[in-house]
């Protein structure tokens, strides 16, 4: 009687199939997920930071101002001054993905990161791609030496099976091999950062399409298949 009442009340979203919740999930969340080249940068700088120097997290904006525009472990190196970086985490604050951290009586303005809670993400899927905001494509073999420090990955397979889960999200893309490059490369897709990479590298014609264009196609056959889903479904 009692679980009659609940499966009555429970919100139409509830009611629906978890795959298709799931799907729903997916789809709103590609839609948002739309960061540019500063918000990155700026979001890489906090979950690295964050894992490698704690004692130093939350940052303060000049932190943060050195963070982003340090000459290692950088590509590519910028020189954002403070008012680039301000207006990126304001974009930040409004997709939940940061947000001032400065306690009673602290001297300065402190920020922290927010997008792991937001998204629903691992420690290692959001160390990979920490290291594919701040550094570009990168090979799995890359990726097992450069998260080291963020999420230490006993093997080669499980940083594989670690991007497999974040494509199966839409959060990473896998890109062709580089000439004499035995590993593919893999790119984020929080933003244009594919564009940019595959648009200065001639030597891959075959990634010569553009692949918010593609998302945006298959975003938009999603959208139909899930109106008639609904709609069967009388919601």
């Amino acid at each position: 009687m009692d679980g009659g009442r609940a499966k009555e009340q429970a919100s139409p979203l509830e009611r629906l199939p978890v795959w298709l919740r799931d799907r729903l999930w997916r789809l709103s969340y590609a839609v948002v997920v739309d960061a540019d080249t500063a918000e990155l940068r700026v979001l890489g700088c906090l979950i690295e930071k964050q894992r490698t120097t704690p004692d130093a997290y939350p940052l303060t904006l000049n932190s943060l101002r050195l963070a982003c525009n340090q000459a290692t472990n950088r590509e590519p190196v910028v020189d954002y001054d403070e008012e680039t970086i301000r207006d990126a985490l304001q974009r930040l604050w409004r997709k939940e993905w940061a947000r001032l951290a400065s306690g009673q009586g602290s001297r300065s303005v402190k920020y922290r990161q927010l997008f792991q809670e937001t998204v629903g993400l691992a420690d290692d899927e959001v160390s990979i791609l920490c290291v594919l905001m701040l550094r570009g494509p990168q090979t799995p073999g890359e990726l097992k030496q450069r998260t080291d420090r963020l999420h230490p990955f006993a093997a080669l397979a499980e940083v594989e099976e670690t991007l497999e889960r974040l494509i199966g999200r839409e959060l990473v893309t896998r890109l062709g091999r580089r000439p004499g490059q035995k590993e593919e490369r893999y790119a984020q897709l929080l933003g244009g950062e594919v564009g940019e990479s595959v648009a200065s590298d001639a030597s891959r014609p075959v990634l010569a399409h553009d692949p918010l264009e593609e998302r945006v196609a298959a975003l938009e056959t999603e959208v139909a298949a899930l109106r008639a889903t609904l709609a069967d479904l009388g919601l």
